[in-house]
């Protein structure tokens, strides 16, 4: 059993894991030997912050160990298949937790593996966090079928596509507004509409009136860097500041998975602003990393 995608996950499946981690955020303490003796193995090719450190205090405070393994700095930069690399680090631990650029990449380590693998990010999905914000949507009251979810900026990224299809399995409307040379995956789209009700916008204002929950990220993904001048200018109608904040409902929620670049996708005022649970999003990365990596090993 892997985690690689929000594609492949059923709409209890996905409920089963909001329910784990809510209740190891409730009782850690409950769970605190449970992973005594096993071992993850995190390859990173995409530098991070909060998935690394969150999976890694994950395993520690479970009772296990994790160890961190940089593409550069093992076989992987001097040419060594990713077939070979999997098939090996599947005889010494018990999961794999992978942070890549390509999702082919992804299935390739977990075809070859021979234990649980975790898409730690990838070009087409970002399921660990996309699940972590479903906790924080459920915790706000947020996440109920018939709520409108929006989704503003670079639709046509990992993101969301996992929000996409995350929050419409939830039965949750989903709102995406972007420029028209940035529309989202179509599959994705498609996928959601056998869910919910799905509806792409270019109009800021009216895609954000009534929203219950507004997301945004970046607009310069990590390896677009060179592009960076060009998206500032393409996506400055897209900013999630105060003014377009008055058009959702008076008592919404903001969010964003951070990391943010401040004064472009989103201001100051409103990451810091009465409306943010940005923070929040951020710790429970935590307990649904706990949740994912309990589920997987079969412990919960």
């Amino acid at each position: 059993m892997n985690l690689l995608s929000i594609m492949e996950l059923k709409s209890n499946e996905i409920e089963k894991y909001l329910a784990l981690a809510s209740k190891i955020k409730q009782t850690p303490a409950n769970y605190a030997d449970s992973l005594k003796g096993k071992t993850m193995a995190m390859i990173f090719e995409k530098p991070s912050t909060r998935t690394r450190v969150s999976f890694e205090v994950g395993m520690t405070q479970l009772g296990g160990h994790a160890i961190y393994l940089d593409f550069t700095s093992t076989q992987l930069s001097r040419g060594e298949t990713l077939h070979d690399t999997a098939k090996t680090l599947g005889r010494y631990v018990d999961i794999i937790m992978a942070r890549l650029y390509k999702h082919s990449d992804i299935l390739e380590i977990a075809k070859h593996a021979g234990v649980p693998v975790i898409n730690g990010l990838t070009d087409l999905e970002h399921p660990c966090q996309a699940l972590s914000d479903l906790l924080t949507m459920k915790e706000k009251g947020k996440l109920k079928a018939g709520a409108k979810f929006v989704f503003i900026g670079d639709c046509s990224f990992n993101m969301a596509n996992s929000l996409l299809l995350a929050c419409a399995k939830q039965k949750m409307n989903v709102t995406l507004i972007c420029p028209k040379s940035h529309p989202p995956n179509a599959d994705y789209v498609n996928e959601a509409k056998r869910y919910s009700k799905v509806e792409v916008v270019d109009d800021p204002q009216a895609g954000i009136k009534d929203a219950d929950v507004i997301y945004t990220d970046t607009w310069i993904s990590m390896g677009l860097e060179d592009e960076k001048s060009e998206r500032i200018k393409r996506f400055a109608p897209y900013q999630l500041n105060e003014r377009l904040l008055e058009h959702a409902k008076n008592d919404a929620i903001v969010m964003h998975c951070l990391p943010a670049h401040r004064g472009m996708e989103i201001t100051n005022e409103v990451i810091d602003g009465p409306h943010s649970v940005v923070f929040d999003q951020a710790e429970n990365r935590l307990h649904m990393q706990k949740a994912i990596v309990l589920s997987l090993l079969g412990k919960a």
